[in-house]
């Protein structure tokens, strides 16, 4: 691959990143709130609560490919991806405000305003994310800057993740349900609000290289993109790795409560799965420059597989010893979620036909893992229900021995299976598609 742009200006590197403190915020703490939130302070039943949680993900899977339609066909004289940043980032920084300030009675009324706000939320995330990861193949057409631009995103990505949802939870907690939640949804905001502007300002100096945008309809579009072999591939891999990671994630409390039994465990599990990103990205980077992106991600992989399968003996081993197991998992996320954000931009421009669908692409992407991220748990539950765990409004109520096993499992073998799979998949990725220039 020809080398056709000069380095980036670091201050487009880290402003570009800046952008994941708002996907960051907000892909981290709807997880960790709204759930508790529904059942625990509006008192809406569990089953439902669920359905409104997971709709607008459904909802999301639907609109990103248009999102990246209407952003490919954008003629704003600030570049196509840019305008969707600011504007799209403080709409969604205004539902997340709304999220939370809703009625809590009567408890139809709390729940149709939850599921209203939501619904604006994902709505608004779909035309600032896609517009978002599409912007590294309009940014440079540098194999190697695209990989130092996605450190820079992914690094920021677990700051983003570590403050959100490490203080989120406490801030509730410190101030008590009823003005937690609504300083949690101010709190979140700002970070989403920041992050949008900070990624629309560093980038204003940006020269972007944008082709002519399509003209062929939507559904024909999508048609080609089905067709890309390289990017189905591609995608296909991220997908089952993104269920990997949406497992673990809804595994981390039943395994704080019930297997390391600490206050402090769910904190402890959730820095040692996302801090090492902060330290690693760099070797991740350097591995990717010297021997390729896609053997870079082969190894990220099996390193995330391996410290998953060392958990499955999390019963018996040391608590040091099983958060160890996840620092290394943290490792290879780390490198699992770089390598693949920065061969996307690869495959989506590698022809002069294929650069002006860069936005479906990305649109069919993030829909895919949102897909990914939301099944993810919902996998997790069929582990516990085949295993037997017993609900209930608190932790009290005693777990059969297979049940703390199939939370062991769900939270091992379960997205370690998954991430090998995933390896089948990336198999039939072409070599010099993701090697070394």
């Amino acid at each position: 691959m020809t080398l056709a742009s000069p380095p980036l200006p670091p201050v487009v590197r880290r402003g570009y990143g800046l952008g994941s403190v708002a996907t960051g915020a907000f892909g981290t703490v709807p997880g960790l709130l709204l759930l508790p939130y529904l059942t625990d302070h509006v008192g809406v039943p569990a089953a439902a609560a669920g359905v409104i949680v997971f709709a607008p993900k459904a909802w999301d899977v639907v609109l990103n490919p248009v999102a990246g339609r209407v952003s490919d066909r954008s003629r704003h004289p600030d570049g196509r991806r840019r305008p969707f940043l600011i504007r799209a980032g403080l709409l969604l920084a205004a539902a997340f405000v709304l999220l939370f300030l809703g009625p809590s009675a009567p408890v139809w009324l709390g729940a149709a305003w939850v599921a209203v706000a939501y619904l604006a939320c994902a709505t608004a995330y779909a035309f600032f994310q896609v517009p978002y990861v599409a912007m590294p193949a309009e940014l440079t057409d540098d194999y190697d800057e695209r990989t130092r631009l996605m450190t820079w995103r992914v690094a920021v990505l677990a700051l983003a993740i570590l403050v959100s949802g490490g203080a989120s939870p406490a801030i509730r907690d410190a101030l008590g349900p009823e003005w937690g939640y609504r300083a949690v949804g101010f709190f979140v905001a700002l970070l989403i609000a920041g992050g949008a502007y900070g990624a629309w300002r560093a980038t204003r100096s940006a020269h972007l290289h944008e082709a002519d945008a399509p003209t062929a309809p939507l559904g024909e579009q999508l048609r080609v993109v089905r067709a890309d072999r390289t990017f189905r591939s591609l995608l296909l891999t991220f997908v089952l790795q993104a269920l990997a990671t949406g497992a673990m994630l809804a595994g981390v409390d039943y395994v704080a409560r019930w297997v390391l039994g600490t206050p402090v465990a769910a904190t402890l599990l959730f820095v040692c799965f996302v801090g090492p990103a902060l330290v690693v990205m760099p070797l991740w980077q350097r591995v990717g420059t010297a021997y390729g992106k896609r053997r870079g991600w082969v190894v990220a992989s099996v390193l995330l597989a391996a410290g998953a399968l060392l958990l499955l003996g999390a019963r018996v081993l040391p608590d040091g010893a099983v958060y160890a197991a996840v620092a290394l998992v943290g490792v290879g996320y780390a490198g699992a979620q770089m390598f693949p954000l920065a061969m996307l931009p690869d495959v989506a421009t590698r022809t002069g036909e294929t650069r002006t669908r860069a936005g479906l692409y990305t649109g069919v992407w993030t829909a895919g893992e949102t897909l990914g991220l939301a099944l993810g748990p919902g996998l997790y539950a069929v582990v516990l229900a085949v295993g037997g765990y017993q609900s209930s409004a608190g932790s009290t109520v005693a777990q059969s021995d297979s049940a703390l096993t199939a939370i062991v499992v769900g939270f091992s073998v379960l997205p370690a299976s998954l991430v090998l799979l995933s390896l089948l998949a990336l198999r039939s990725f072409p070599s010099h598609e993701g090697g070394t220039p």
